[in-house]
This record gives C-alpha cells, sequence and structure tokens, in this order.
C-alpha cells in the first residue's frame, strides 16, 4: 500500500522506518524542515524508568505552586481556550492512583519494547546515533525529594523495572570526572541514552535512500474522503493520493485530526535545551536534577542541558526566564562546570504533544477504516519512538502481535 505519513518527527520517522521494511511505499510529509522539530534538540534519553504517566495523584498542585515562579520548570499559560479547558478536566480526571496503576502496565512495556528496538537498530547497521547503555540517575539534594524517590523506586521495582537507592557518595563513584553535590539518588541501570541529532540525520538519510519520499515545507490543508476512508492528503502543493493515513503529527496532531472531524486531546508542551562544547570533566551517566526537572546528558565531548514543561498551545517563542532556570540549577548538582548563561539564538525549543491521562495515542480510530494515530508521548517520544514506529506497522498489517495496545486507543476520550 500506499502510506501517507503526516509528522516528520521521531514518531512519524520510525513509522516510515517499519512500514518500509513491511514493504509498503511510504511519503512523509512535514509542515518544516526534519531538523526543526521537536526531536531534534531533546535530552537523548531512552528511560524505561519513566512508567508513572505525568498524569499522577499531587501533580495538581505541584503545578499550581509552580505557576507562581518565572522560572519554575512548569507553566501553563493562561488563556480563554476550550481545548485548554477540556485538556485540563480530562487531566483533572486522570490525576489519581487507579488511573497510575492501569498505565504503569502499559508504559513499562511499550518502554522495553523500544529499547529492545533500539539495541536491534544499533546493532543492524542501518543507523548511527550513539547508542550508550550507562543508565540514568535521578538526583536529589532533599530528604523529602529523597523521601518521593524511594517511592517511584519501590513501584518501579515491584513492576520489574531495576532501580537502586544510593547515597552522595555512591552517587560520586558512578561520576570520576565530574563532581556531584547531592544527598543521594535513584540509578536506573537499564535506561540508556542516544545522540538524537545523529538519529534524526541517520533515519532521514536511509529513508531516502530506500525510497521513501520526505516532503518538507507541506502543511496539510485537508484530506480528501470517500465516506470512512481517506483518499488523498492535501497541500496548497497539491494533493497525495494515498491508501493509508497515519497522524504523527506531535503538538500539531489536534489540528490536523480537525481536519478529519476528530477531536483530539492534545497540549503542546514547550522545553528548552542547550549544548556545552568540549567539556572538559564532563558527566558520564545521565542525569535528572529532580527538584530543577532538568537533564544533563553526555554526548560524546559535549554536554546537553534540558528541561521544562510549558504548556502554551503551539506557540515556539523562547521564554528566557525558563532557560534561566535550568541555567540556575546544574551547579547546584554539578558545582565545577563551568556553564554560562546561553543567548537566546543558541536555546533550542520544542513542542511535546501531550495527552491529558499521560499515555500516547497509538492505533486506529473507529472515525475512518484507514486512519492511525501515532502521537501524545509527551516528553517521551524520543524513547518511545522504535516501539510506536513498529506498531504502526502491524496497525497497518492489521496484525499487532507485539504488545495489546488498548490503553493507547485514540478513542478514549
Amino acid at each position: 500500500m500506499h502510506i501517507g505519513i503526516v509528522g516528520g518527527g521521531i514518531i512519524g520517522l520510525c513509522s516510515a522506518y517499519y512500514l518500509q521494511k513491511a514493504g509498503h511505499r511510504v511519503t512523509l510529509l512535514d509542515q518544516d524542515t526534519i531538523a526543526d522539530g521537536c526531536s531534534f534538540g531533546n535530552a537523548g534519553m531512552i528511560v524505561p524508568s519513566h512508567i508513572i504517566p505525568l498524569a499522577q495523584p499531587g501533580m495538581i498542585s505541584k503545578g499550581m505552586r509552580w505557576m507562581l515562579n518565572s522560572t519554575s520548570p512548569f507553566y501553563v499559560k493562561p488563556r480563554l481556550n476550550l481545548d485548554l479547558a477540556r485538556w485540563g478536566w480530562l487531566f483533572y480526571r486522570h490525576a489519581n492512583d487507579a488511573h497510575v496503576q492501569r498505565a504503569i502496565p502499559a508504559l513499562r512495556d511499550l518502554s522495553l519494547l523500544s529499547k529492545e528496538l533500539y539495541q536491534d537498530l544499533a546493532a543492524n547497521g542501518d543507523l548511527s546515533f550513539e547508542w550508550q547503555e550507562r543508565g540514568l540517575l535521578m538526583l536529589y539534594k532533599t530528604a523529602g525529594a529523597e523521601h518521593e524517590m524511594a517511592e517511584e523506586a519501590d513501584v518501579a521495582n515491584r513492576a520489574g523495572i531495576e532501580a537502586r537507592l544510593l547515597n552522595g557518595q555512591q552517587v560520586q563513584d558512578l561520576e570520576p570526572d565530574a563532581r556531584v553535590d547531592v544527598r543521594g539518588g535513584i540509578f536506573y541501570p537499564g535506561d540508556a541514552h542516544l545522540n538524537p541529532n545523529e538519529l534524526i540525520r541517520s533515519l532521514v538519510a536511509y529513508l531516502r535512500k530506500n525510497g521513501v519520499e520526505i516532503l518538507e515545507k507541506r502543511t496539510v490543508t485537508g484530506f480528501g474522503k470517500m465516506g470512512k476512508h481517506i483518499t488523498a492528503i492535501q497541500t496548497a502543493q497539491g494533493d497525495v493520493a494515498v491508501d493509508a493515513v497515519v497522524v504523527a503529527g506531535g503538538a500539531w496532531s489536534s489540528d490536523i485530526s480537525r481536519q478529519l472531524g476528530m477531536s483530539l486531546s492534545m497540549q503542546g508542551g514547550k522545553g528548552y535545551s542547550f549544548m556545552m562544547h568540549d567539556v572538559k570533566n564532563n558527566v558520564r551517566v545521565p542525569a535528572i536534577m529532580l527538584e530543577a526537572r532538568a537533564t544533563a546528558t553526555p554526548m560524546g565531548k559535549s554536554l546537553r542541558f534540558a528541561g521544562t514543561l510549558e504548556v502554551a498551545g503551539t506557540d515556539m517563542t523562547v521564554n528566557m526566564n525558563r532557560v534561566r532556570g535550568i541555567f540556575q540549577s546544574i551547579n547546584n548538582y554539578y558545582p565545577e562546570i563551568k556553564v554560562e548563561m546561553p543567548k537566546v539564538e543558541t536555546v533550542w525549543r520544542g513542542l511535546r504533544p501531550c495527552s491529558p491521562d499521560g499515555l500516547p495515542y497509538i492505533g486506529r480510530t473507529d472515525r475512518f477504516d484507514n486512519v492511525v494515530l501515532a502521537t501524545g508521548h509527551g516528553m517521551m517520544g524520543l524513547s518511545l519512538g522504535p516501539a510506536t514506529g513498529k506498531l504502526v506497522s502491524e496497525v497497518v498489517n492489521d496484525k499487532v502481535d507485539s504488545m495489546v495496545i488498548d490503553a493507547f486507543s485514540p478513542d478514549r476520550f
């Protein structure tokens, strides 16, 4: 079949990869250039440890406190918007223990499948992306954070994800080059990291070499329909006739879905990152600085810092107060890393597509017989990309055998 994919982020690219492997002809369309997408500048972490969804008990009250601080890691831009109001109401309904317990096995299985596929991709020679399996550190400085993290580690261990509680010296033992000033941390040895820039470049090169048509700067204006069947993707440059459509538009997926007559609850969660190059005493193990909700990921001789979740629609402007929050937090954890406040033109920003319950949308919709959705992965798009792409190819082929995907139904709200 000829499959049209709308969206050139990691989810769209991985879907193209596995659909091409399954023998389909694939055309991928993106409204911008691929290198400008959310996947290109993210933290590069592959995190089977992240099995608790964003919609969880305590998140609403914590978010309300953070909103009062202009440099805090979380912010919802107040605005009169029905989509935001609906998203907020659905988030509120799912921020409970029962939802978390339902979500954990689904997120765990999806994450473990994705890591396994990344290992295959690193070994089969198709792609090059600096794959490293060094685990992940969740660093904390306070007794309150230690208690919170110990509870999360217990949840992870009971779910089959190894988590080790470390004191400050044990954390330092994992970092022979960079001094770490923390009370302790949780070490997840099963996590990994990669270079997202190299992954995206490698995927694009592989896809083009193997016959996938990539159309950049092609904004979708509509869809040709015949009853419950999509016949074409419409753009200002002309129509693309298709046998099936994959909607993988990231934070813009709700706008794309609206052109299909669907109401997909989604908000863009803006994040920022910046790089330090030629770091003399670099971090070895990727880390999340818990109280700051910022990350540090080594990429060769460079170090990428990332963080914040700013729910502001599809606004792509850079809020330097949020960037300053990341910058100010770094030396609280790594006191000897000589970091400078980045200039606005060197700050990368991207929108994470956030569903209201913290679970992605993966699968068919009842509204059409040849539309598959693959979006809503929040801050875990890179981590869950290969698994989602593999599942998309299985859904298109009407044979989903990698895992049960009922929890990710696009029609669940």
